[in-house]
């Protein structure tokens, strides 16, 4: 579907700190990058939020007919404690705290990542790459640097001069802040004696003898900076200038006001053309913490085993809930909010139910394509999830009308109105439609209810081979049975 060149996007450009109409670099295509996990723990739900949000954007730009390359990093070295130069690697304080290997660690958080978004219909990005598969990269990316005259080395690791690259940059263009200002506020830190200057950041460091994660540079045995490694791998994929990068609001500095500097330094031009970022999640009007007990996790919420909600919410409940506020607003989650948002989700699924049955009539009384449009015009005004869904119970509002005989509905129209509201629903919001889910949940029983019953009369008449074979090709299908005093029941692996 090529609709792109009919719609006028708006995005809200952290940049520029306004609304900018979206150009891209090459016509009908984009690249986007964004600020992946950093694979030490379970995903956090404000993690979700934001990986939702851009999940979000992605759907949309393809549904508009865009050729999208999103890639989204995982992060499995390099990220310290504090988010900046001192403290110890994540990962590998969580593989010492739990005695195991650091690639253990990595591999068993990545999974969970993977298992949570896609409870919640996230889809897959075009690439995910990892930082410990670019050490290669940001290597010579650092001998770049280095050469450029924008960073130094000192005892084996390698800091990126911030008081140089701002004689001849801004050092604070996206988070609009000054290093005068930086510099006053700045108070001296134990590990930092090697740095020119506290402002300055790592772009590798060497590894102490207790350091597991580590590799060969020319510098010393170590491993690259946090902030590094995004801009080696973003423009590895997505070339030295592209479309969309991505991220929490928490990131915008200093991650990516040191990417624009490594990048600037690197390759002499900005990264990005525009900046996005999503807003915070908070819980019953308070920041999300572990400290305070004000926490829940995404597994939490899904079961209702915590003791915050009055009951478990559907996945797609906590998508419509998410998608009613717009990405770069603060959201609060709390028990009444996802209440709402089941009522609301539950009513725009029985009116799309409904619509299925809706009769044809000889012309429209109803503005149908002025109804889209104004879909379209929500999510072109920096993707408007709010008032997209407002049209949305627009839609629900006609369906019922329709079904009462005071509105009318043409052919042309209700194929229409069918497809744009189904596009927006399940496509562009990623909505899933827990009716059907259930109603093929029930049918999925009812079969292996059938077979089972074979299998018992197969047993009864002692034909075990046949027996075996239902049980044996159930679990080729992720069907395994569980054969107990009281009968025989399944599950679906």
């Amino acid at each position: 579907m090529q609709l792109y060149k009919n719609q006028d996007i708006k995005i809200y450009n952290s940049l520029s700190g306004k609304k900018e109409p979206f150009q891209t670099i090459t016509d009908g295509y984009v690249g986007m990058y964004v600020c992946g996990p950093t694979v030490y723990s379970h995903v956090h739900l404000g993690n979700v939020r934001t990986f939702m949000s851009f999940d979000m954007v992605f759907r949309y730009l393809k549904h508009l007919g865009y050729k999208v390359r999103y890639v989204r990093n995982i992060t499995d070295a390099g990220h310290l404690e504090n988010d900046a130069d001192a403290g110890e690697d994540k990962i590998t304080k969580k593989a010492r705290l739990e005695e195991i290997e650091p690639m253990e660690v990595v591999q068993r958080y990545t999974v969970d990542f993977h298992n949570i978004l896609n409870l919640f219909n996230f889809l897959p990005p075009s690439i995910e790459p990892t930082a410990t598969g670019h050490i290669i990269e940001q290597i010579e990316l650092i001998k770049t640097i280095i050469d450029n005259g924008f960073a130094y080395e000192v005892n084996g690791s390698v800091y990126f001069d911030v008081h140089k690259y701002n004689e001849t940059n801004n050092y604070g263009i996206l988070s609009k802040r000054k290093l005068e200002d930086l510099i006053h506020n700045t108070r001296e830190l134990d590990g930092q004696s090697d740095k020119k200057s506290p402002q300055d950041f790592a772009l590798w460091k060497k590894a102490e003898p207790q350091h597991i994660m580590r590799w060969p540079s020319p510098w010393s045995d170590g491993f690259p900076g946090w902030h590094l490694e995004c801009t080696a791998m973003s423009t590895k994929y997505l070339g030295d200038h592209f479309d969309i990068h991505g991220g929490g609001m928490d990131l915008k500095f200093p991650h990516h006001e040191c990417e624009i500097a490594q990048n600037q330094a690197a390759k002499g031009q900005s990264p990005v053309n525009y900046w996005m970022h999503a807003n915070m999640l908070e819980l019953n009007g308070a920041r999300m913490s572990k400290s305070t007990g004000n926490i829940i996790n995404p597994t939490e919420l899904l079961t209702g085993h915590n003791d915050i909600m009055s009951k478990a919410y559907s996945p797609s409940v906590i998508r419509f809930f998410m998608m009613q506020a717009g990405y770069r607003s603060v959201l609060d989650l709390t028990d009444a909010g996802l209440s709402a948002s089941e009522k609301g989700f539950n009513r725009l699924l029985e009116a799309i139910s409904e619509l299925e049955s809706l009769n044809a009539s000889e012309k429209s009384t109803l503005d149908i394509e002025s109804w889209k449009q104004k879909c379209y015009d929500a999510m072109n005004d920096d993707f408007n999830t709010p008032i997209l869904i407002a049209h949305l119970f627009d839609a629900v509002k006609y369906i019922n009308q329709i079904k009462e005989g005071s509105q009318s509905i043409s052919a042309t129209d209700l194929n229409t109105f069918k497809t744009t509201l189904h596009a927006f629903v399940f496509e562009v919001l990623g909505l899933t439609n827990t009716t059907e889910a259930a109603a093929d949940t029930d049918k999925l029983t009812g079969a292996v209810n059938v077979l089972i019953k074979l299998r018992q009369e197969a047993r009864a008449n002692k034909n075990f081979a046949l027996s075996d074979q239902i049980r044996d090709e159930l679990a080729e299908a992720g069907i395994q049975l569980k054969d107990s005093r009281d009968g025989t029941s399944f599950s679906v692996n």
